[in-house]
């Protein structure tokens, strides 16, 4: 082999070399490792929905993807009809698969929000620490489009995707569109699901602010309880790390079951207001901040006195 020859060879496996490093991040990443690893040490990504359910979590609950920025096209954040909301339906595993809006603050509710009953796939909620592992968490916040017992708007959340995580989102969109009522949001939640697990890994979250870059964000947010051992197969869970566990109080195995509320114990504490019409279990639920004054009675005695269960626990 000649100089020459021995010259071409070399540029040919550098070039080669080159063109692999610039290949786009969705052929470079294998289905789960290599995808985990960038998640624990960036918290970044650019990756589909297909990769992220795939990921394990790392310690960091919110995943900014795409720079933070959504991916809406100019079709999606069209006005010209008007605010609209739409629920995918649920999938064979009787999942809630997509919920898409363009929101306007005509389409917030100003009633006050009844009661859940619709169990969620993989419903088998239970309390730890004295607060319910699960929330039926809404795609789509009740605040931001009144859709309530929505079966397509509804998963199983742990308490903190409910809240803080998604809510965090949900109020920012809510604070624009009540000081903006005439501007518009286009909004996404996609909950990830990994092969027929009953259970969402992560919810996908985008929002855009119609006009302005107001509200902005694209994230994804793991379906995750510090302290809990989630089995996302079926909604199970077990406690770690001396975590104390209640009996479970509801169970489903369908989406669409009625939890009617004869596993309550009648003896158990709940807490009221005054001047409030709900009992709550749980004596930090958000829906008692703002009282000032909160009692506590057993279930029974309460619902004696007319108080129906909250709907936000």
């Amino acid at each position: 082999m000649n100089y020459r020859q021995w010259l071409t060879k070399i540029s040919v496996g550098i070039l080669a070399l080159g063109i692999g490093i610039q290949a786009p991040i969705a052929t470079q990443l294998e289905p789960s490792s290599q995808v985990t690893a960038l998640a624990a040490k960036k918290h970044h990504l650019t990756v589909d929905e297909k990769q992220l359910a795939n990921l394990d979590y790392q310690g960091q609950q919110v995943i900014v993807l795409n720079n933070n920025q959504p991916t809406f096209t100019s079709d999606d954040l069209d006005t010209s009809k008007g605010s609209w909301q739409k629920y995918a339906s649920l999938d064979q595993y009787n999942r809630a698969t997509g919920a898409d809006g363009l929101l306007n603050k005509s389409m917030m509710p100003t009633a006050k929000r009844e009661p859940l009953h619709v169990n969620p796939s993989g419903w088998h909620n239970k309390k730890v620490n004295g607060k319910y592992l699960y929330n039926r968490s809404h795609l789509i916040g009740y605040q931001l489009s009144g859709q309530n017992n929505n079966w397509k708007n509804l998963i199983t959340g742990t308490r903190s995707l409910n809240d803080p995580a998604m809510l965090k989102y949900e109020d920012q969109v809510a604070s624009f569109l009540k000081s903006h009522p005439n501007q518009y949001v286009r909004y996404q939640v996609t909950p990830v699901y990994r092969g027929s697990e009953k259970v969402a890994r992560g919810v996908h979250m985008q929002g855009q602010s119609v006009g302005s870059d107001a509200v902005s964000f694209n994230v994804y947010i793991f379906n995750v309880q510090d302290g809990v051992n989630i089995n996302y197969d079926d909604g199970t869970s077990q406690v770690i790390n001396g975590q104390q566990e209640s009996a479970t109080t509801t169970v489903s195995s369908n989406s669409v079951s009625v939890n009617s509320g004869s596993d309550d114990n009648q003896n158990q504490t709940v807490y009221v207001t005054p001047s409030g019409h709900k009992y709550h279990y749980d004596p930090n639920c958000r829906a008692l901040r703002r009282s000032h004054s909160v009692s506590q009675m057993t279930v029974s005695q309460a619902r004696n006195a007319g108080y129906t269960p909250c709907g936000l626990e």
